[in-house]
């Protein structure tokens, strides 16, 4: 990274600020003003999770494959249990949870990062639009999540998608939304989660100067995202202090890593949460699962939102293209629909002939 680079994200670091939750939702709301907004093709979809109806947004990577939804033949399969078998669409889905600290974003402020993803990987992605804290604190959000997990792998949406076809993906806070989800199926055996991929994830619960993870105290103090905004997020997300021992809250206080997902783990060089995602792989390796990581040469935390083209960018999704090519070797027609959108998606990395 340049010196010029430095000083500016430096410039737009303030270490010192105590988060304003108020103010960070009207600057993350400003993403919701997206003049391409109406080129997406999307469908919403709202799931139960007990009483509380949680929205989902569905995003489609082509034409194509938004026409093999037939939602009036998904409501008479409800409707009449003789026609609930499942009909495998074989489009490959992304289940998408998004960032924001547990505390900000929301579906609607995501749009744009999904229909880049949906591009970018030819998969269809859902994205969960769970419950914010302080207003609702753990394990509200988090269980919205795994709600939306269990429908999607139990073929209880419009998708009607097999559960090998699917891979539970999140960034920031949802990546950190995902590694809990994939643990907590495996603890309930609910569904089994074949692949997760965790993007620049918050897995700790220690973001003090005392925290066992270098990266905290080298990058959290100039690069967007400080030490302090880590700990204002998990003191607003928490219910109480005995919280930050839950592995549900921070996946690396699992005592167990056995039978996880296969996992790849993408970091940001100057991350603050690079060195806690990158341990969080070599925990699962060690218990004998498949796991990588993968660092992003100049990554900072959040540059998920910026633009296709920014080489950042370009090289995580090389990344998750590789992974989900690899992870679909043996998977029915999940590859072949990938090189199919290659034709919607030419610009994008990934669809090269490899």
């Amino acid at each position: 990274m340049n010196e010029a680079l430095k000083k500016l994200l430096k410039a737009l670091s303030n270490p010192e600020e105590e988060l304003d939750v108020i103010k960070s939702r009207q600057l993350m709301d400003l993403k919701k003003l997206d003049p391409f907004k109406r080129f997406y093709r999307t469908i919403d979809q709202k799931i139960y999770n007990g009483d509380h109806q949680v929205p989902t947004r569905i995003y489609f990577p082509s034409q194509e494959s938004f026409e093999t939804v037939n939602i009036e033949e998904y409501h008479r399969a409800r409707a009449d249990i003789d026609m609930g078998k499942m009909v495998d669409n074989t489009y490959p889905v992304l289940l998408f949870f998004h960032g924001g600290g547990f505390v900000t974003e929301s579906v609607e402020s995501y749009n744009r990062i999904c229909w880049n993803m949906a591009k970018a990987t030819g998969h269809v992605v859902v994205s969960v639009d769970y419950r914010l804290a302080p207003e609702h604190r753990f394990p509200a959000g988090l269980m919205d999540c795994y709600a939306v997990a269990k429908a999607v792998f139990q073929d209880q949406t419009i998708l009607q998608v097999k559960p090998e076809h699917i891979t539970v993906i999140g960034d920031s806070a949802g990546g950190n939304l995902a590694a809990a989800v994939c643990q907590m199926a495996r603890d309930r055996g609910d569904f089994h989660p074949r692949r997760q991929i965790l993007i620049y994830p918050c897995l700790n619960s220690d973001y003090s100067d005392g925290s066992p993870y270098a990266s905290v105290r080298e990058n959290g103090q100039d690069y967007l995202l400080t030490q302090r905004d880590m700990m204002d997020y998990l003191d607003l997300y928490q219910s109480s202090p005995a919280d930050r021992e839950n592995p549900y809250f921070a996946p690396l206080e699992a005592r167990d890593y056995r039978d996880l997902p296969r996992t790849l783990v993408l970091t940001g060089e100057f991350d603050p949460l690079r060195d806690e995602g990158e341990e969080y792989a070599r925990r699962i390796r060690r218990a004998g699962g498949e796991a990588s990581s993968r660092r992003i040469a100049d990554g900072v935390h959040g540059f998920l939102m910026m633009p296709l083209r920014y080489p950042a960018v370009r090289e995580l999704y090389e990344q998750i293209n590789e992974f989900l090519k690899e992870v679909s070797a043996g998977v029915s027609d999940t590859e072949e629909q990938m090189e199919k959108f290659g034709k919607y998606g030419q610009d994008f990395p990934g669809y090269q002939q490899r």
